[in-house]
């Protein structure tokens, strides 16, 4: 009894302290005047709570212009991502082939590279195809990465090898089993792979910084980044920007958080 009650204790604890930021991106959100920011000691209950920041946040830069860019770039990126990432995965751990193993290894040896290492390669490989300032240019270089090949490769290897013997007896092919057998067993994982590539994605600055030139382009990151040039370093309005951009990963987790634990453990166990 008094370890689970430490025990409760101690996640509490580290959860106010990853809250604690959150906490006061909200409170600076909410605050009428600047200088309630630098207050001692800090007020973390604003008086009076200004809930007109939020909209004036949103009117002041085209916030559906910049959410649908995001969306859309997000969401091509993970179908892209679950369609390449479970092929390649499928054929890694499903297919019998010369250099297999030597493939698989040299993928997981990518996770090691940063992407900084990458960025200028990538970008003269983008404007040599002619894909600078444009959704493509923006999508294609994160179609596939080498954890959804590992996490979804480590998936099917959790399948029994019966029911693909089964499937053949029965006269379906490869593409057959692949897409009517083999990928609803493993929907955990793409789900959890579906979630990682979303988050990832509608969070990422580096990469549209460096593609997208044209504002009408421009996803929810790099809109955020210009409100510091419009307000100067108006932290209200940032902070209030910030929280509805954080909204659509905190539903799309709350909608995908049952398939994590079964996804990653599925991944993680191989037969």
């Amino acid at each position: 009894m008094v370890q689970r009650i430490l025990l409760y204790a101690i996640l509490c604890a580290v959860g106010a302290v990853l809250l604690a930021p959150f906490a006061w991106l909200l409170s600076t959100a909410l605050k009428a005047e600047s200088a309630d920011l630098f207050a001692h000691p800090p007020q973390w209950i604003p008086d009076p709570i200004v809930w007109g920041n939020f909209a004036k946040a949103w009117n002041i830069l085209p916030f559906m212009r910049y959410l649908f860019n995001t969306f859309y770039i997000a969401i091509a990126t993970v179908l892209l991502n679950l369609t390449c990432c479970s092929l390649a995965g499928y054929a890694l751990a499903r297919m019998n082939f010369r250099g297999r193993q030597a493939i698989f290894y040299c993928i997981l040896a990518t996770t090691m590279v940063p992407f900084q290492v990458l960025l200028i390669p990538l970008f003269i490989v983008t404007l040599k195809l002619g894909l600078v300032d444009s959704y493509a240019g923006v999508i294609l270089p994160v179609a596939v990465n080498a954890f959804g090949i590992f996490l979804l490769r480590q998936a099917f290897t959790t399948i029994p090898t019966d029911l693909e013997d089964a499937a053949r007896i029965d006269g379906c092919g490869p593409w057959t089993i692949y897409a009517r057998i083999m990928m609803p067993l493993v929907k955990p994982a793409l789900a959890a792979q579906a979630a990682f590539t979303f988050v990832a994605q509608w969070n990422d600055f580096l990469w549209p910084l460096v593609v997208l030139k044209s504002r009408e382009l421009y996803t929810l990151q790099l809109g955020l980044a210009s409100l510091q040039g419009v307000f100067g370093v108006n932290w209200r309005y940032i902070s209030a920007a910030s929280i509805i951009a954080l909204v659509p990963t905190v539903l799309f987790f709350l909608f995908t958080q049952r398939f994590f634990t079964q996804g990653l453990t599925a991944g993680a166990v191989k037969e």
